[in-house]
């Protein structure tokens, strides 16, 4: 009989069955707080359905990164796995953005919106995965 852990990680190594799971759980999340009030507003739903399609595939992207860090223990897969979770952050403040009626949030001394900020440091992390020398040898 197989253990329950042993159960999961071969539930969480296939990916289809991993990206199912984790749009059910968003769907499911954020159907009533998010969703359900916009629903009869023809060109915001799609909108939201945009953030809601782009926070789904972020955090699939974000945990499949999570896994091949955990398993290959690489600096580069390390970077690139805090690039694809900056990009849930991201991601989850356009869709707050997008359905709550608030201000972005500005960084005061600068003057610049967090989320760029954010997206910025995303680029340089998934810059410093792609172009950091492995070092093992081949």
């Amino acid at each position: 009989m197989q253990s329950s852990r042993a159960t999961t990680l071969k539930f969480i190594e296939s990916k289809p069955k991993l990206l199912a799971i984790i749009s059910i759980v968003v769907v499911g999340v954020l159907a009533v707080p998010v969703i359900l009030p916009h629903i009869g507003h023809a060109y915001m739903i799609y909108h939201i359905l945009l953030h809601l399609a782009s926070l789904i595939i972020s955090i699939f992207l974000g945990i499949v990164a999570i896994l091949a860090y955990k398993r290959n223990s690489s600096s580069r897969l390390l970077f690139m796995a805090l690039g694809f979770l900056s990009l849930v952050v991201i991601e989850g403040l356009y869709l707050l953005f997008a359905t709550v009626n608030i201000e972005d949030i500005i960084i005061p001394v600068i003057r610049i919106e967090l989320p760029h900020v954010i997206l910025f440091a995303m680029l340089t992390l998934f810059g410093i995965g792609v172009f950091r020398l492995s070092n093992k040898k081949l």
